[in-house]
């Protein structure tokens, strides 16, 4: 999918892409350089390879000249005819070789230095390669002597010849191999580049560019990139990209509703102060009654007006995606679990059957935040009763919290014995408005207790071990409290 493409369907502002700079560009030059090297490594024993030609042939004419030489008195040869067939093959001279025996059957005036011998049998292409860059690099006006053999005899026929005529053949041909090298090139390079810049370059051009408008504004749908149907592995990411763009959308408006709650839970905090003023006044005045009924009544009654002013703020720290660090002390577990039922366990549900038991150890001590670790535990209690209020049944209806220590972890477990979490619930457990177990619920509950205990340098996990119910088991690892903070808890424990 091209970008004019998604240009015309999206209607977004194209970024930018610095033209010198562009994978286009650069794969543009690198094709060419690569082609031109690959025409160069052609290049060099494609000379050498005609250089080789040049000289075989006018080593075969000067054979012909020797076959029909070759029994003729050399005094009976012209000068005339001598000179003809020197010019004919190009040679200074021409003499045949049988065994021992050499015969010089026509010559011109005898250079009177020989710069090179070639033996055309016995030359490699690494000796050709090196000979053709020394011809053109130094010849010109030197004589080079060449021998081999005629056709499949033991003679063997040698020419002296002048290299200027040998040079200024390579020169010419190397020109025309040149610019047909160059030619070819453009043509290779150009053919390459459209074809890799379709398949590749566009798309990934187009990737790039949806991307940079999708971080401009992700939360515009028409940013989305849409896949082409390809099933390379171009297509295999651009259909990966457009689901993690679909995701990042549904968390960014997640993100935003939360940012809206935790607003309007901030404005419903502050008129909920106000309301509940007058009922903590009123909770102070019953605490000083003498009926005993409402002296034990009285206590639990203001601390549950302030349970929900925490938790109202406990939502908002949540929307706002923010919770504050714990304030680490010795707690003693027990009695922490006991404010959770008395909370969260009202006369109508133990009428309903649902048992509730504390089988936390009464010596149980877990370096914690109290406030914090009240909400996790208080979390899991309200899931719980939601799952066992919700099922008829005549099985006793069982909610249990445990507790116990392994080494320098403390361990808590909440579990009971209702209908179980939903597939879907376990595959997001602890993702905001993804893990309830209920079609009205948030999931907030989970959400908020994993970030909790996260906090703590603990892990919550939801274990398999039990044949119904579900079963959390919270590790939170023991912290070094001050001895103020110790000091501070003896009297509460005494």
């Amino acid at each position: 999918m091209g970008a004019d493409l998604i240009e015309e369907k999206q209607g977004l502002p194209t970024p930018a892409i610095h033209t010198a700079r562009s994978l286009s560009s650069k794969l543009l030059l690198l094709t060419v350089l690569f082609v031109m090297i690959a025409e160069v490594l052609i290049f060099i024993p494609s000379i050498a390879n005609f250089r080789m030609l040049w000289l075989e042939d006018r080593l075969n004419s000067a054979a012909v000249v020797a076959v029909v030489f070759a029994n003729q008195d050399t005094k009976e040869i012209s000068r005339s005819l001598q000179n003809d067939v020197l010019m004919a093959t190009g040679a200074k001279a021409i003499a045949l070789r049988d065994g021992l025996t050499s015969k010089l059957l026509a010559v011109e005036d005898m250079p009177p230095d020989v710069a090179r011998h070639i033996d055309l049998m016995h030359t490699t292409s690494l000796m050709a390669v090196r000979d053709v860059l020394d011809t053109l690099i130094n010849g010109g006006d030197r004589a080079i002597r060449v021998f081999g053999p005629v056709g499949d005899s033991n003679k063997n026929v040698e020419i002296v010849v002048s290299d200027k005529g040998l040079r200024d053949a390579l020169i010419v041909y190397a020109r025309n191999v040149f610019f047909l090298s160059l030619l070819i090139s453009l043509i290779t390079a150009t053919m390459v580049f459209l074809s890799i810049r379709r398949i590749l370059i566009r798309p990934i051009r187009a990737m790039t560019e949806n991307m940079l408008r999708f971080s401009a504004a992700p939360e515009n749908p028409a940013g989305i990139i849409v896949p082409d149907g390809r099933n390379d592995e171009l297509g295999v990411a651009v259909t990966e990209l457009a689901s993690m763009q679909h995701e990042l959308q549904k968390t960014l408006q997640a993100r935003k509703h939360l940012a809206d709650l935790g607003l309007a839970v901030s404005k419903i905090n502050h008129d909920m102060r106000n309301m509940l003023a007058p009922a903590q006044l009123l909770s102070d005045r019953l605490a000083t009654l003498d009926d005993p009924t409402v002296r034990k009544v009285a206590p639990r009654l203001l601390k549950a007006l302030d349970r929900a002013v925490s938790f109202s703020e406990s939502v908002m720290a949540y929307g706002k995606a923010s919770e504050n660090a714990p304030n680490f002390r010795r707690v003693l577990v027990k009695p922490l679990i006991d404010d959770v039922y008395d909370l969260l366990i009202p006369d109508e549900i133990k009428k309903d059957g649902v048992d509730a038991v504390n089988l936390v150890p009464h010596d149980l001590e877990i370096v914690a935040d109290p406030e914090q670790l009240f909400r996790v535990i208080a979390n899991l209690v309200r899931n719980s009763l939601q799952a066992l209020t919700s099922i008829q049944t005549d099985v006793p209806k069982r909610l249990m919290v445990s507790g116990g220590r392994i080494g320098t972890t403390s361990i808590l477990g909440v579990e009971d014995n209702g209908p179980g979490l939903p597939a879907v619930a376990r595959e997001h457990l602890f993702s905001a408005f993804k893990g309830s177990a209920r079609s009205d619920g948030t999931g907030l509950g989970l959400a908020i207790a994993h970030e909790l205990i996260t906090l703590h340098g603990g892990t919550i996990e939801l274990r398999d071990d039990r044949p119904m119910g579900t079963h959390f088991e919270i590790r939170i690892p023991d912290r070094p409290v001050s001895l103020a903070d110790w000091q501070k808890r003896k009297p509460k424990s005494a």
